[in-house]
C-alpha cells in the first residue's frame, strides 16, 4: 500500500535516526558502550526488509556527547561497527553510519534538523535523490530533517512532545517496513 501510495522501488534511500528508532534511547543521557546499547524488538528484521526494497539505508544520528566530552569517536565508531555487524549477520546492510559530534549551535553545526548530514550522504553517493527518499525519526528535528530537504517524512511514536507531523507516524520500524513490504 504505502510503496504504491509513494511509488517506492529500488532506487529510493531511506534514512533513520538512531536513539529512539534503531536502539533504546536513553532520555537524558546516552549511549557511550556497546553493552548499553539495545536494539528495539522488530528492527534486525526491520532492516533487512530495508535493505531489499531500497537502494541505500542510512543512520543519521546527532551525537553531541562527543562534543560534551561524554564520549569519544572512537566510543561512537565502536557502537556504530556493533549495530552494523549485527544488521549484517540478520541480511541487513547499512550504506553509511553519519553523526553529527558538534555541540548544539557549533559552527559549523552539522546536527540534525540542518541538512548537512543529507549533503554528506549526496556527495558520497550521488544518485541519492531526496524527492525518493524517506526520513524515519522519533523528535522534531529529525522529521524537520527530512523535510529541510523534501524527503517523505515518517514518525516513530514516542513520549518527546511533537510539535511538527510527519507524513506517516508508526509505533516502530518494523511496522514500517511491513508497510513498505507489501
Amino acid at each position: 500500500m504505502l510503496k504504491t501510495d509513494w511509488k517506492i522501488n529500488h532506487s529510493w534511500s531511506i534514512f533513520l535516526d538512531r536513539d529512539g528508532v534503531i536502539n533504546e534511547r536513553v532520555f537524558g543521557g546516552y549511549i557511550t558502550r556497546v553493552e548499553d546499547f539495545k536494539f528495539i524488538p522488530g528492527v534486525l528484521r526491520a532492516v533487512e526488509i530495508f535493505s531489499k526494497e531500497f537502494k541505500h539505508t542510512f543512520i543519521v544520528t546527532n551525537q553531541q556527547g562527543i562534543g560534551k566530552g561524554i564520549m569519544t569517536e572512537s566510543n561512537l565508531l565502536e557502537i556504530h561497527t556493533y549495530m552494523c555487524d549485527q544488521f549484517e549477520k540478520n541480511n541487513g546492510f547499512i550504506s553509511k553510519c553519519l553523526f553529527a559530534p558538534n555541540l548544539r549551535g557549533a559552527i559549523p553545526d552539522f546536527r540534525k534538523p540542518n541538512s548537512a548530514m543529507a549533503n554528506m550522504a549526496k556527495e558520497e553517493f550521488p544518485a541519492i535523490d531526496f524527492d525518493k527518499s524517506i526520513m524515519v525519526g522519533d523528535t522534531d528535528s529529525d522529521i524537520l530533517f527530512g523535510k529541510n530537504v523534501g524527503m517523505k517524512t515518517v514518525r516513530i511514536k514516542t513520549d518527546e512532545p511533537i510539535g511538527l507531523e510527519a507524513d506517516l507516524t508508526v509505533n516502530n520500524l518494523l511496522e514500517l517496513a511491513k508497510l513498505i513490504e507489501q
